[in-house]
């Protein structure tokens, strides 16, 4: 007999190829043809595809001119955040109608608790329907929709029907679905680690629940009992408003390869410039400092350091950036520099007064 799970009801929406989508609905030209936000000119870098160029092989993250020799007919353009920003404000107008606990992952998608909502409607299903016809309605664009007893599944069911659908996995429903799962479908499982997943027997979510708690902690570490829970489906991550920000950082992708380091300094003088804005402008400052390098050959390397203290200034930014820079030799020209600050400070200011969560005991049978 199964251990009863605790029960919520929690929706993921993620809007369908958002920033594709922007670009189709704000010039009607490009429907139903393969764009790509981002990309354009020889050094760009793919932020985004349409359905119709994801088609040919096209991804986000993809070289522009890979995307191009796959596509020969796509249709590169530019990336438009004051835009984006606009219509995710318009999107989440329509979550904040059912329910306060919102937790936006990015512009596109975020995870609605809708347990106790402001419709007074005990199906989630039917308020994910709701949301996904408001928001076309406001915006003209399709969103798709996950509704499950926890983040975890509701993540992962929102990609089933995609775009413009969605899937409700019923509290009866959690172990099988999770049983069936590819391994690579886990959260925190890259490509590293599920070939290390491949080697241990684990190809499934059903071959990971096989293995003990001590078996998963020996080889897999801190991440052992999480890959153990959740296989189970317990998985008590709350919905949280407030998502502590835990990194801020700018970089840059350069027209041409830099071979000399008086340039790098240069344009980290710049990223450090916009760093130290969106510090100011959160409010925070941070004592891990990271320099990010990706070579002509796109090979990346990290350099970083803990401070005793912190910092926000770009003058204190590139005293430790420069020193990070000069740390080692360059391995080859470079065509990106990014700065990060992490270990910020607003770590320390959770909320002490928000009250447990209360647990609800429910049956399996849940009207979802």
């Amino acid at each position: 007999m199964h251990t009863p799970l605790d029960i919520r009801k929690i929706i993921h929406v993620d809007m369908d190829a958002f920033y594709a989508s922007v670009a189709q609905l704000d010039n009607p030209s490009l429907e139903g043809k393969a764009i790509a936000v981002g990309g354009g000119g020889k050094r760009g870098v793919v932020s985004a595809a349409s359905y119709q160029a994801r088609k040919f092989g096209v991804r986000s993250a993809m070289a522009g001119a890979l995307a191009l020799k796959l596509c020969p007919h796509l249709i590169f353009v530019k990336t438009d955040f004051d835009r984006y920003k606009e219509i995710s404000d318009k999107v989440r107008s329509v979550f904040f109608e059912y329910t306060d606990l919102v937790e936006p992952l990015s512009l596109d998608e975020a995870y609605l608790d809708v347990t106790q909502n402001k419709k007074g409607n005990p199906s989630a299903s039917l308020i994910a329907q709701e949301i996904r016809e408001k928001i076309y309605q406001k915006t003209g664009l399709h969103a798709s929709a996950g509704i499950s007893i926890n983040k975890f599944v509701a993540k992962i069911a929102s990609d089933y029907n995609k775009p413009n659908g969605q899937k409700t996995v019923a509290p009866e429903q959690v172990l099988d679905f999770i049983a069936a799962l590819d391994i690579k479908k886990f959260y925190g499982v890259g490509k590293v680690m599920k070939e290390k997943m491949y080697r241990l027997g684990i190809y499934t979510g059903s071959d990971l629940k096989t293995k003990s708690l001590e078996f998963l902690t020996e080889n897999f570490g801190k991440s052992g009992p999480y890959y153990y829970n959740i296989v189970r489906g317990t998985h008590n991550s709350k919905v949280s408003p407030q998502r502590t920000r835990k990194s801020l950082a700018a970089e840059r992708t350069f027209g041409e390869n830099i071979s000399s380091e008086l340039y790098m300094l240069e344009r980290l003088q710049q990223i450090a410039q916009e760093v130290e804005r969106r510090l100011k402008k959160n409010k925070v400052a941070g004592k891990t400092i990271t320099l990010k390098i990706k070579y002509s050959d796109f090979t990346l390397q990290t350099r970083s350091k803990t401070l005793p203290f912190y910092i926000a200034s770009q003058e204190l930014i590139m005293e430790h950036i420069t020193e990070l820079l000069y740390q080692e030799k360059m391995k080859n020209s470079v065509r990106l520099l990014g700065i990060s600050l992490s270990g910020l400070n607003n770590e320390n200011k959770k909320t002490l007064s928000r009250k447990e969560e209360k647990k609800y005991d429910v049956q399996m049978k849940f009207e979802f």
